[in-house]
């Protein structure tokens, strides 16, 4: 005898449930990352995409590299983020004598005063950290440049014969200052290719300068509240993760990468005369990540053409290698980025999403 089809028995939750307990979660979720914007916002003055690309790459799960002249408040961008988070927080002061053990840790012989017995002791690093500052990463030499990059891409780090993993979550935000290069060692593409942004921070305006001046030279000093800890942090992650990608986006994001490549099949002219290596796999997934965590903050449940482009340039700025022909001619990464943009396009079902 043929059993009656049930849709949706009673002691099953109908499939619109999860979906709507999901969103009330990811509202919930927002509301806690636009209250750490407002937070780091009281200290901060202007910077507001900054912040905002600050917070997608962590949100998103990435590490961000923050490039600007002395005095843009890189360092101080950073701290007020971590005082405005429930989360550990170390700075690791990047100098050329600097070595592997400074930033993971080191084995010390302990002695037991009781038994007179002898055993090696692991300290652990300011690497093992929910948010960790390297400031001037450039001013160490490869091989403890080497010693982080491990720590940025496996999450663990290998000292003393064991693999100890790293706090979840874990970020690392580093500062570079572009215009003093003596004595420095500039990073290696595959390091630079582990920061999931390279953000690239300008001067401010007249009237946010003046701002500046006022906040900074009284006695009073801006205290900052925790408002988001590591649970949600972590929740945050999932959420974007999760966030839906239609197929056409994906391509859309494929697309960019592929034709930063001068050796691939459709050729920008200016790809063709000014790049001498192209973004790889990892722009695409960064690209994608990216676009998730600015739709997330924006309130959206889905991924837009709008919402690639918004994050391409902090994506490949760092990915993209021009020749020494762009060098001559005065050709930047940032005009490379906007012409794919402008002739790469966007698919023609999206354009109003």
């Amino acid at each position: 005898m043929t059993q009656p089809i049930v849709k949706n028995p009673p002691h099953q939750p109908s499939p619109g449930a999860g979906a709507g307990s999901a969103r009330a979660r990811n509202e919930l979720l927002l509301l806690a990352a636009a209250r750490l914007r407002a937070e780091v916002g009281k200290r901060i003055v202007g910077q507001r995409d900054v912040l905002e690309e600050v917070l997608m790459a962590m949100l998103a799960g990435g590490h961000a590299l923050l490039v600007g002249v002395p005095g843009l408040a890189k360092t101080l961008m950073i701290r007020s983020i971590a005082d405005a988070m429930q989360l550990e927080f170390r700075r690791i002061q990047f100098t050329p004598d600097l070595v592997p053990s400074d930033i993971t840790g080191t084995e010390i012989l302990d002695e037991d005063a009781a038994t007179g017995t002898r055993q090696f002791r692991f300290v652990q690093g300011p690497v093992f950290a929910n948010i960790v500052l390297a400031d001037e990463i450039n001013r160490t030499p490869p091989r403890t440049q080497a010693a982080l990059l491990e720590a940025m891409q496996e999450r663990h780090v290998t000292a003393a014969g064991e693999t100890m993993p790293l706090p979840q979550p874990f970020f690392v935000l580093a500062t570079q200052n572009p215009i003093e290069q003596e004595g420095t060692y500039p990073l290696p593409e595959a390091q630079l290719d582990r920061f999931l942004f390279n953000i690239s921070i300008g001067y401010p305006s007249e009237q946010d300068e003046v701002e500046i001046l006022r906040a900074t030279t009284t006695v009073e000093a801006t205290q900052l509240s925790p408002v988001l800890d590591g649970a949600e942090t972590i929740a945050i992650q999932h959420a974007v993760r999760e966030l839906p990608a239609a197929d056409a986006v994906l391509r859309y994001a494929a697309k960019i990468a592929r034709a930063t490549r001068p050796d691939g099949d459709a050729l920008l002219p200016i790809v063709k005369q000014y790049v001498r290596w192209g973004a790889g796999p990892r722009a695409g997934q960064a690209l994608i990540l990216g676009a998730k965590a600015h739709a997330l903050l924006q309130g959206r449940y889905a991924v837009s053409p709008d919402d690639i482009r918004r994050v391409a340039l902090p994506v490949l700025r760092h990915r993209v290698l021009l020749n020494f022909a762009a060098e001559a001619e005065g050709i930047t990464t940032q005009q490379v980025v906007a012409s794919l943009l402008e002739h790469v396009p966007a698919p023609a079902s999206m354009l109003a999403v």
